[in-house]
Order: C-alpha cells, then sequence, then structure tokens
C-alpha cells in the first residue's frame, strides 16, 4: 500500500521511537529490542539468504518477543518457555517453507531465492525433528518442578493430548490441503484448531481452578501423591 520511500522513511522513524519506548518501559526490554532490531536488519540484508539460518532468525524472532514481554512485565524467564517458543516458530516456519516451494514450483526460487537450497525431502526431515521436539519439550515442560511448583499441582498434563492433536492436526492440513503459508489465517479459519485452542484455555483454566481449592483440589498433587 506505500511506495518503497514513503516504507523506508516510516521505517526510519518509527523503529528507533520503538525502542526508545522500550526503554521507557525498562531497560531490559530495551535491549532486547534493539536486538531484536538488529536481528530484523540481519535477517533481512544478509540471513534470509542463508539456508537454515533464515528460518533460525525468523524464530529468533518470535523468541526475543517472548523475552520482551517476559521482560516489560518483570516476570522471571522460563527456559522452557523460550525453548518452546523457538521450536514451534521453526515448526511454522519449516512448514511455511514447504508449502512455498511446493505451491510455486518451479516459480519458488525466482520469488524466494531462499527456496532454491531446500527440497520438500529436507523439509520433512526437518519438521519431522522440529515436530517431534516440540511435543517432547512441551511434556517435560508440564512435568517440570518449576512447573509443578508454579501450578500447584501436575495437572498440565492432561493438555498434552490437545497440544499432540493441534500439531497434527496442523500437519495435516499442510500435507492434505496445501495450506500453511500463512500460519495465523490457518488457525484463524480451521475449525477444529480453533475448538483445540478453545478446550486448551478451559482446561488450563480448570487446572488453575483446582489447583487454587476449588472443587477439593488438583486431581494430580504437586507431590504425585492422591
Amino acid at each position: 500500500a506505500l511506495s518503497p520511500g514513503i516504507a523506508l522513511a516510516a521505517a526510519a522513524i518509527l523503529a528507533p521511537l520503538c525502542v526508545v519506548g522500550c526503554f521507557f518501559v525498562s531497560t531490559p526490554t530495551g535491549l532486547v529490542a534493539v536486538a531484536y532490531l538488529g536481528l530484523t536488519l540481519s535477517y533481512h540484508f544478509m540471513l534470509k539468504h542463508v539456508v537454515i539460518l533464515d528460518a533460525l532468525a525468523v524464530s529468533g524472532g518470535f523468541v526475543l518477543r517472548a523475552v520482551a514481554g517476559a521482560e516489560a512485565i518483570q516476570v522471571e524467564i522460563s527456559p522452557w518457555l523460550l525453548l518452546c517458543t523457538l521450536l514451534l516458530a521453526l515448526f511454522l516456519t519449516f512448514t511455511k517453507r514447504r508449502q512455498e516451494l511446493v505451491a510455486l514450483e518451479e516459480d519458488a526460487r525466482t520469488t524466494r531465492q531462499i527456496l532454491s537450497e531446500y527440497t520438500p525431502e529436507l523439509l520433512d526431515q526437518m519438521i519431522a525433528v522440529v515436530t517431534a521436539s516440540t511435543l517432547m519439550s512441551y511434556c517435560l515442560y508440564t512435568i517440570s518442578d518449576r512447573t509443578v511448583g508454579e501450578v500447584g499441582s501436575r495437572d498440565l498434563i492432561f493438555t498434552i493430548p490437545l497440544v499432540i492433536y493441534g500439531i497434527f492436526r496442523y500437519l495435516y492440513l499442510v500435507h492434505r490441503h496445501g495450506q500453511g503459508e500463512a500460519p495465523d489465517r490457518v488457525l484463524l479459519t480451521d475449525a477444529p484448531l480453533l475448538a483445540t485452542v478453545a478446550l486448551y484455555v478451559v482446561v488450563v483454566a480448570i487446572i488453575f481452578y483446582l489447583a487454587g481449592g476449588g472443587l477439593g483440589g488438583p486431581l494430580l498433587p504437586a507431590n504425585g501423591r492422591y
């Protein structure tokens, strides 16, 4: 919608203003904003042309945004938050790359140069590794001592089937229905995925309610005993 000149001028004005605004929130938030801006510029000028690093750079942006949020509200950053965010972002990035490659076919390499370095088979292997890693990381998160201590029970393990279904449903949409180029559109338009997210929120709310003493307390107490 904007001409290149207007877009560049807007970026030159808005980027420093946003960074300064983040420093007003807190110094750590501002430093994360500087790192995010640096990563974005590095991606634009260099990293988007380097195989694998392009996906890691995109995923790193998600991680930095999560860190900025934690710093902004001054809470301790969980390593599980960083790990799950990184792996899930990699999952979405690789599935997006795969769908772009399949959908554009011969035009893929001219539309996005980095796609010439990938093949559907290579991306499928990467997606398989990241999918398994994402699920395992979330499973370990639900039973980690810190999570159990903060929640007050081990009941978060009951959300694992929902996470498994959500990720497998997304893979189904990518491989069988050719979706995945726009992950946000998939999430907002697929009824089963929307229902899964809504059910996840409800289950987590119930878990926190029970952990707080409602209806007799958690199903699986923090000490692991009934």
